[in-house]
């Protein structure tokens, strides 16, 4: 029997931190590290199709979904930060042992736990989750220019990627057919863009980004070392993203099992079905 999702709240290093879990504990463990600029909303999915025989965990990070929203001036909004209170999250919930599922933001948090606990990692499934610089796509020309020279200019030239607009076409660009995808997403994305100092926090965390490139060579090596089974299931249409990032896996992974999608950046909205059939089977044969 599915297991229905429950939606949680706890409290982590003064935040409290908003989560949905789903399944039997006793059961293997997927943790689900979501993307920009979405929440744990963007595994609904999983969470209804796989609580049958894995127990599953999704947090929303500071800043996003229903968890707290501190103002950029209290916290500093950078991937090690976000990752940080992914980690202590985890522990207050005992997690000792389970797999990561990555895509998008989620990579670089879910990497930086990975890489830190190696032992804790039973298997990555990785969902546009990036960890390559070949996996850099056109999408980055914008951010490339803020990275290297952040001002008022740079800034106002990525504000269309938070309008109401610029959020449906994250999740339908590359689609086979954008009606496949549920317009709750963006609408719901653009209700939390629009809160006092989103547009700052998300700007924060776009220039943090180059640090995660930064970190690309020591998750290569997590990866040559440690030999984690990888589950590949890749929107190719994916502009930030494009398949040669999911293609860049097979240099370390000896254990990969690589599915291409054509679809786009949130694989998931179009294509769920197939890519969770993929999941279940690829988590019961490790």
């Amino acid at each position: 029997m599915e297991q229905a999702t429950q939606f949680k709240t706890t409290t982590v290093n003064g935040l409290q931190i908003a989560y949905r879990e789903a399944g039997t504990p006793s059961n293997p463990t997927i943790v689900l590290l979501h993307g920009f600029p979405s929440s744990s909303h963007q595994y609904r999915k999983v969470l209804d199709q796989l609580s049958d025989e894995f127990h599953l965990i999704a947090p929303d990070y500071p800043g996003f979904g229903e968890s707290d929203f501190p103002a950029p001036s209290d916290y500093a909004y950078t991937f090690d930060n976000l990752a940080l209170h992914v980690e202590a999250f985890l522990n207050q919930l005992g997690l000792e042992k389970f797999a990561i599922m990555i895509q998008d933001y989620g990579a670089p948090i879910g990497l930086r736990i990975a890489s830190k606990y190696p032992e804790k990692i039973t298997a990555i499934i990785t969902q546009n989750g990036n960890a390559y610089e070949e996996g850099l796509g056109d999408g980055w020309a914008g951010l490339r220019v803020l990275w290297a020279n952040r001002n008022e200019e740079t800034e106002g030239a990525l504000l269309p990627s938070f309008s109401l607009e610029g959020l449906k076409w994250q999740y339908t660009h590359g689609t086979r057919n954008p009606e496949n995808v549920n317009p709750d997403c963006w609408n719901l994305d653009f209700l939390r863009m629009s809160r006092p100092y989103a547009h700052q926090m998300h700007l924060d965390l776009f220039y943090d980004y180059q640090n995660n490139i930064k970190l690309y060579p020591e998750w290569q090596q997590y990866f040559r070392d440690h030999q984690p089974p990888v589950l590949v299931v890749w929107g190719k249409n994916d502009a930030f993203f494009p398949e040669s990032g999911a293609e860049a896996f097979k240099k370390d992974i000896k254990n990969i099992d690589y599915n291409i999608f054509d679809t786009g950046h949130f694989a998931l909205e179009e294509d769920g079905n197939e890519i969770i059939d993929k999941i279940r089977s690829f988590m019961k044969a490790i």
